[in-house]
């Protein structure tokens, strides 16, 4: 069964940190694009950050120089490191990523994982 697991949300103060992870499992031949997207209450998902395959790196405008992506291809691993986290962080983080098959390709999406930061 191909999916993709989370792991690392949690409650913390504004100016903390957290590392989120998420681990992708299956049968597939390759991963191309992984990335985050964070959803608040109310409000559509948005794109947190997104790293390729060959390591180009984009974040969304709100989270640069805070939030760092990178990936561990021999771990099928993508992990996003929050720094210096606000209020306005909190919402549940969905890790994505493009898996392929000798078949073709295909968008899968983790469970989500609840990063609240509160005083």
């Amino acid at each position: 069964q191909t999916q993709l697991v989370e792991s690392g949300g949690g409650l913390v103060q504004p100016g903390w940190s957290l590392r989120l992870s998420c681990a992708a499992s299956g049968s597939f031949f390759s991963i191309n694009t992984m990335g985050w997207y964070r959803q608040a209450p109310g409000k559509q998902r948005e794109l947190v950050a997104t790293i390729t395959s060959s390591g180009r790196l984009n974040y969304a405008g709100s989270v640069k120089g805070r939030f760092t992506i990178s990936r561990d291809n021999a771990k099928n691993t993508v992990y996003l490191q929050m720094d210096s986290l606000k209020p306005e962080d909190t919402a549940v983080y969905y890790c994505n990523a493009d898996l392929s098959w000798v078949s073709g390709h295909q968008i899968y999406w983790g469970q989500g994982t609840q990063v609240t930061v509160s005083s």
